[in-house]
């Protein structure tokens, strides 16, 4: 049982980062309920992390947690196995999943042989799945979204299944928040890029003529306590960061206005560019080391780090820079227990009530349909 009231504004990624054994999932599903987390995030990765089969996981072991894909890109399945997918797990939990969507890396798409994913796509994929989860019938659709005779899936359908992107770049934040119900933002944001990136979505929704707070925002925190051991708080900090400037270190560094000569000399670094892989999945500690100083501190400040007091606190001020809700990103359940008790120590009564634990929706749900 649950230490309190269920704390719907806080989330967490099941199996964070790189795992062997997705049958760790149970456990750190029934430990977060335990906690009163409120949304489990599921990330996909091409080995075994299918974003489908965890989800149903995560829906047969839960009663309270909402559950969301954040995310998986809808150019890997056909259409209608993606609306299946939502609207199966949206019965199967009780109304508590939302379909997170993202644009994926364009790099792997490519090597794939998958189209890159456009914002005129997304926009046109958001309409049809509305459209037949409500009980729609779609003929003859030829759009960005490409072209479908028939698409349908039940007259009696009316699902109100939210969809959540996850982006990071101005503009698709703006598009999120004309389109979609809730947005996941990016781990390693500033103070000054998660108040813009709140702006932006704000943004969008109202050019769309949407209540602005009908969008829910998630920030996502890295959340690495000093109760942890300075090996795996390595990992989880300098590994993690790295690994993203790895993979989109452009974007990173355009986002949050950081300084690009730093990325060049990272890139530039002969343990950094010999690396094979991600340094976050096999980086030694030795390695780890050695890319800490490459990092500066102001880019590895960007998260919850400390005591778990000091963890809370940071936590609890990303809701005064306009966050609706955070994820705790980068540690499991069990990992985060003393920060989650911390937080709710300091949690701001009242705040939250109302909030839903569908991680799509916000108490104001702006309407689309």
């Amino acid at each position: 049982m649950s230490t309190g009231p269920q704390l719907t504004e806080l989330g967490f990624y099941t199996l964070a980062g790189h795992t062997e054994q997705p049958h760790d999932l149970i456990g750190e599903v029934a430990r977060a309920e335990e906690l009163g987390l409120g949304s489990a995030f599921i990330s996909e990765r091409f080995n075994v992390k299918d974003a489908a089969t965890l989800s149903g996981a995560v829906g047969a072991v839960s009663t309270t947690l909402g559950v969301a894909t954040a995310a998986t890109n809808h150019t890997t399945r056909h259409l209608m196995v993606t609306a299946t997918m939502a609207t199966t797990m949206h019965r199967l939990t009780g109304g508590r999943f939302a379909l997170g969507l993202g644009r994926g890396i364009d790099l792997l798409n490519g090597l794939y042989g998958l189209p890159p994913v456009t914002m005129a796509q997304l926009e046109d994929v958001a309409g049809l799945l509305r459209q037949v989860w409500h009980g729609g019938l779609v003929m003859g659709h030829d759009g960005p979204a490409g072209r479908y005779p028939f698409l349908h899936q039940s007259s009696s359908f009316d699902e109100d299944i939210p969809l959540l992107m996850t982006a990071m770049g101005e503009r698709s934040l703006e598009f999120a928040g004309r389109v979609m119900d809730a947005v996941v933002l990016h781990t390693y944001f500033t103070d000054e890029t998660l108040a813009r990136s709140v702006a932006a979505v704000r943004r969008g929704a109202e050019q769309a003529g949407r209540d602005p707070a009908s969008v829910r925002v998630w920030s996502v925190l890295a959340t690495v306590g000093d109760h942890l051991p300075e090996e795996v708080r390595l990992r989880k900090t300098v590994g993690r960061l790295a690994t993203y400037l790895q993979g989109y270190g452009d974007l990173m560094v355009r986002v949050n206005d950081w300084d690009p000569d730093v990325l060049v000399r990272f890139r530039a670094d002969d343990v950094v560019a010999s690396f094979p892989g991600a340094l976050d999945a096999s980086g030694t500690t030795e390695v780890l080391g050695h890319v800490a100083t490459l990092l500066p501190e102001d880019w590895l400040a960007a998260a919850a780090t400390g005591s778990a007091e000091a963890c809370a606190a940071t936590v609890a001020g990303q809701f005064d820079l306009g966050a609706d809700s955070v994820i705790l990103h980068g540690a499991t359940p069990e990992e985060l227990a003393p920060v989650v008790a911390a937080y709710r120590a300091r949690r701001p009564e009242g705040r939250f009530d109302g909030l839903p634990a569908n991680p799509g929706r916000s108490d104001r749900a702006g309407a689309h349909h």
